[in-house]
């Protein structure tokens, strides 16, 4: 026996696997010793790859090698838990079940494991709907608590995504926490899924909540990915609420780090008449100076200006240009990367050559721009 990289002994068998590549190894090669190829990166591999077109006898064999006694030490190593998650994926259904039943009295501890939590996941997907409330059932007492996990998180995500909505009893403990919710690093992912998949019944009151805070989720570093997913999934009423508290607060939210996100999903996603409504104010003139400028100028509000360019009806973009274009070139000979930002917008680009080809100073001017072009900012709708 000699010990690994990990300190782990390995048999004759594991060293000879390692040092003979050119042999063709089956899984009746490995018996007695799957435990250990399991753990071990490459003799995974080859377990994972041979389960998927094993014949009856050598997944049985593979899988009495692991249940019951093993199951939950290879769910959370690095490699076993791949061999773990194919017998899941290509076990029998009675196998998947007294897979599910080992890790009973444990889903916990294994949804905020790293390695135990991928594993979590795929039994929810392949398991009865009866262990599958076994494991929320397990996990009740404690959904804040994994909601609030770097790794349980995504096992309520998983859960929301693949269990029927009347199993799911504590959704309604969401309620009055929606907020809390939206502005966590975790939370806001949860909650993005529970207005995805589940029924209008469970995520009417969410939303109401939702509407109570928008301006300040919009504003929020992980409200702002819930905002923007109303506005893009959510049924037409509630967007169109969302999209209304932007009016006469464009441009200071277009000037804000998160909210200018939101600002460049609304004009994406509003209803025509309001996106109108919206570039009408970029358009109009106040007395501290032109609207459009300052977007022009700022760091954040020039990439909501540059999807108003792109989105506005023909007669919007001429009147956007046309205030556009007085800027342009004084812009552009000042170092500022967000000016060199605006004109790399290729929509923008192609309709100042459209408006005025035979002027040279502005398509050189662009192109010199061009050459420190940086990928233009879009809005991320997922945290």
């Amino acid at each position: 026996m000699q010990q690994n990289t990990r300190g782990i002994l390995q048999s004759p068998l594991l060293l000879e696997f390692h040092a003979n590549k050119t042999r063709n190894w089956e899984l009746r090669d490995i018996m007695n010793h799957v435990v250990e190829f399991s753990g071990d990166q490459h003799g995974s591999r080859l377990i994972q790859h041979k389960l998927e077109s094993a014949s009856s006898e050598e997944k049985q064999k593979v899988f009495e090698e692991i249940v019951p006694n093993n199951v939950l030490q290879l769910i959370q190593d690095i490699f076993g838990n791949y061999v773990i998650q194919k017998l899941f994926e290509h076990g029998t259904q009675v196998q998947k079940s007294r897979l599910a039943a080992a890790m009973e009295g444990h889903i916990l501890p294994l949804s905020k494991q790293m390695y135990g939590c991928r594993v979590v996941q795929k039994a929810i997907e392949y398991i009865l709907p009866e262990q599958q409330v076994m494991i929320v059932h397990e996990l009740e007492p404690h959904i804040m608590e994994c909601i609030h996990d770097a790794n349980g998180n995504h096992v309520i995500q998983k859960i929301i995504e693949r269990v029927s909505p009347d199993r799911l009893g504590f959704v309604y403990g969401f309620r009055g926490n929606v907020q809390s919710l939206a502005t966590h690093t975790f939370g806001c992912r949860v909650l993005q899924r529970a207005l995805e998949y589940l029924p209008e019944v469970i995520t009417a009151p969410l939303i109401e909540e939702l509407h109570a805070s928008t301006l300040l989720l919009m504003q929020n570093q992980f409200g702002n990915y819930v905002i923007q997913f109303v506005i893009e999934h959510a049924e037409p009423q509630d967007s169109a609420i969302v999209v209304s508290k932007l009016r006469g607060r464009l441009l200071v939210m277009a000037r804000h780090k998160f909210a200018s996100n939101v600002c460049e999903k609304a004009l994406t996603f509003a209803h025509p008449e309001t996106r109108r409504q919206l570039i009408d104010e970029i358009l109009s003139p106040r007395p501290e100076g032109a609207v459009v400028l300052s977007m022009m100028k700022d760091q954040y509000a020039n990439y909501v200006l540059q999807s108003a360019v792109r989105i506005a009806d023909a007669d919007q973009r001429e009147s956007l240009i046309n205030q556009i274009r007085p800027q342009l070139a004084v812009l552009l000979r000042i170092s500022n990367g967000y000016s060199k930002h605006l004109v790399s917008s290729e929509h923008f680009i192609l309709n100042i050559r459209h408006e005025d080809p035979s002027s040279n100073i502005y398509n050189l001017e662009v192109e010199r721009c061009l050459q420190d072009f940086s990928p233009p900012h879009s809005a991320a709708t997922i945290a």
